[in-house]
This record gives C-alpha cells, structure tokens and sequence, in this order.
C-alpha cells in the first residue's frame, strides 16, 4: 500500500469488512486489511483493541448465539493468531527493562489469544513475556514460577466454567508466593464475577488493555 492510500485509509469503515472475511475464513483479504491497519497507525494498542479484540469478541456472541458453528469460531481465531504475528517486527524494537510476566490460560481453558494479545501489550511496554498457551497444568505453571521468579504472573479464563478453577488456582499460586502480583482477566470475569475475585488475596482482574497498561505503567 502506498503512502497516499494509506493516508485515506479508514479504520471503522474497513472494520465491517475485514470481520465479514473473517466470517468467511478469508485469510488473504484479512491480512491485507490487517497490513492497512498496521501501516496506517504507530498505535499497536489500538490495532489490537479496535481490531483483533473487537472482532473476536463479536465472533464470541455469534457462536453463543448459534449463528456460527464451533468450526468457525475456530477459524477466525487461527487467522486472527496468524496476523498478530505480522506486529512481531515492531513489538520487539521496544527497549527492554528489567521486568518480566508469566502469561497463561488455566488449566482446561483451551482458548489463548487473549492470553496471547496480553503477552505482547507485556512486550509492547518493554516487558519480557513468557507466554505459556492453553490448557497449562497449575503444577507445570508453579514449577516454571519458581523458575523464572517473575515479577507477574497473568491468568486468562474465556468461558464461564473455568471461573472457579481460575480463582482457585490464584489462590493457590498466592500461597505459594506471597509477592507474587496475580492479574486475572477473559471474558469469563463480566461485573459480578469480577467482584468474586476482589477479595482475594493479591490477585487483581483487569478487564481490558487501557487497565492492563495502566498497571504494567505503574509497576516498572
């Protein structure tokens, strides 16, 4: 795309587009709007929020809705965790600082791009991110704590089944190290369930990138 396109380039117009060929599994028509995105913007959040995160969370309420299959889902989410890559370039340019963060969905959680998308706004804001996936057994998880000796550990819970384990594993883990900060967060924490979590002991659920970068500022 040249520089004069990429100057008229509308991003709330292209959105409705690139979620139809997401939809459709149209991963080449997806990636060139992902480039146009990229290249028309300095803001890696925004891209993420306003693009990714946006699209994923309406392709969330379509399969619980029925309207789309688990086929589909599970194809919108490949292609979306294939174009994230394309940021890779740019996220690690950032200047690194003495911190880093374990990343993690719960044990039996099997959805990982919002974990993942975590993992990079880590990256994004000089952190060093150590992005386990899906489904990681807590016992692995607290070896790896021990390990690394992070200086934060994010838990990610998607479906509301998993919301107790979620706790339960934070809870564990804070047992096991005290100064450990926890942040919890997924579409498995709506506004009740976020105030579950509040009192427990030094974990803490963000809901969104804008809270999520808000602590990281806070902490480095």
């Amino acid at each position: 795309m040249n520089p004069s396109s990429s100057s008229v380039f509308n991003p709330e117009q292209s959105y409705p587009l690139y979620l139809d060929a997401l939809l459709k599994g149209d991963h080449r028509r997806c990636r060139e709007i992902f480039e146009q995105w990229l290249e028309s913007t300095d803001n890696l959040r925004s891209l993420y929020s306003d693009l990714v995160r946006r699209s994923l969370y309406q392709v969330g309420v379509l399969w619980e809705q029925g309207r789309i299959s688990v086929a589909t889902e599970h194809m919108a989410t490949a292609i979306s965790e294939t174009l994230l890559n394309l940021t890779y370039p740019r996220l690690f340019s950032v200047p690194r600082k003495n911190r880093s963060a374990i990343i993690s969905c719960i044990s039996g959680e099997h959805h990982r791009i919002g974990a993942k998308m975590v993992a990079d706004l880590f990256e994004l804001n000089g952190w060093h991110g150590y992005f386990l996936g899906a489904n990681t057994p807590l016992n692995d998880l607290k070896t790896l704590v021990a390990e690394k000796s992070p200086d934060a550990l994010a838990l990610s819970a998607s479906t509301h089944q998993n919301l107790d384990g979620a706790i339960r594993a934070a809870s564990e883990i804070h047992t096991e190290f005290p100064e450990l900060a926890i942040l919890m967060g997924g579409r498995a924490f709506n506004h009740d369930d976020r105030k579950s979590v509040e009192g427990l002991s030094g974990a803490r659920v963000l809901m969104n990138a804008t809270e999520l970068e808000t602590w990281i500022t806070n902490h480095t």
